[in-house]
């Protein structure tokens, strides 16, 4: 979870292509027609020459006009489209994309590729960040495991092997929560109903250890489940970090969720959507929870972000 901010396409009315392929045709073939018979009234009147330098500069003015347009239109947005692609393909990000594109084909072309795009770099930082976590966290009780395993071989005590036994069970269990975070990582990446369902109707029987206040009820593009298991995931997340009540409120485009906690730490605030990323490891914290939640919100469509506050934790999940 790479922290990116998605390029917008703006919306502003602009020709379909095929009114923009269908006018260059028409013009390519009526014009000449035209012209023909205009040229052989106008050539008694303003003289033959005059009349065929008329001609050759209107249809000089009306190429100009009608390459300006596909440029504009069709080309430009073409060439960014491609320029962008070729530098996700490289791993690059340095292929900014114009704010809107010229025809409404082709703005729908470029927000599912810049979509595509940002799925599949937030799938390689995931993976990224997985490995490198993989490589850091299991390697302390892996160490354990084969330490353990050759000392049952030697001659050892009953309580020596009791001991190395417990180590070898609490390293298993380790390694099994790791593996267990990157399954339901995986799983929030499966696409979710998009409901709509309200916040009242997902806090009904949700499993929490704190109080869920509704202080404005709003409908969010989410089913039922969905929605439950985002606000389940962030209750949890104010519990574990000592806030007694979280409350949900409508905004202009979705809705927000703050506690009472103690708040986030500035070092942290840029992590904390990060897999594995947690400040509780010695309780048992795996860093999952809010990138479960940020990668759910993303494949139905909005943006999850930390808000600004005076005091507790405020997030913000926008569908606009």
């Amino acid at each position: 979870m790479s922290g990116r901010v998605k390029p917008r396409i703006r919306r502003k009315w602009r020709p379909p292509l095929a009114l923009v392929i269908g006018g260059t045709l028409a013009a390519v073939l009526i014009l000449p027609a035209i012209s023909i018979g205009y040229f052989k009234v106008a050539g008694f009147i303003l003289g033959w020459g005059e009349t065929t330098l008329l001609f050759f500069t209107l249809a000089i003015v009306v190429t100009s006009l009608l390459a300006f347009l596909l440029w504009r239109l069709v080309l430009r947005p073409v060439y960014a489209l491609t320029a962008h692609a070729l530098a996700v393909k490289e791993g690059r990000d340095d292929a900014p994309l114009p704010t809107q594109f010229g025809t409404p084909e082709l703005s729908d072309l470029a927000r599912a590729v810049i979509d595509m795009s940002t799925t599949l770099q937030d799938r390689e930082a995931g993976l990224r960040a997985y490995t490198n976590h993989v490589t850091h966290e299991l390697k302390s009780p892996l160490t354990s495991l084969i330490g353990a395993a050759e000392l049952l071989q030697s001659d050892s005590s009953a309580e020596d092997r009791a001991a190395l036994t417990n180590t070898i069970r609490t390293s298993a269990y380790k390694m099994q929560d790791q593996l267990h975070a990157l399954r339901r990582l995986a799983s929030a990446r499966d696409p979710v109903g998009k409901g709509p369902s309200s916040l009242s109707e997902a806090c009904e029987g949700l499993d929490a250890d704190l109080t869920i206040r509704v202080e404005q009820d709003t409908s969010v593009p989410l089913d039922l489940d969905a929605l439950r298991a985002v606000l389940a995931h962030l209750a949890q997340n104010a519990a574990a970090h000592g806030a007694q009540t979280v409350t949900l409120s409508a905004i202009s485009d979705g809705f927000s969720v703050s506690d009472d906690g103690p708040g986030i730490a500035p070092g942290n605030r840029a992590h904390i959507f990060e897999p594995f990323f947690t400040t509780r490891r010695a309780e048992g914290g795996t860093g999952m929870g809010l990138a479960i939640v940020k990668t759910m919100i993303e494949v139905a469509g909005g943006e999850i972000v930390l808000a600004d506050t005076f005091s507790g934790t405020r997030f913000e999940i926008g569908f606009g």
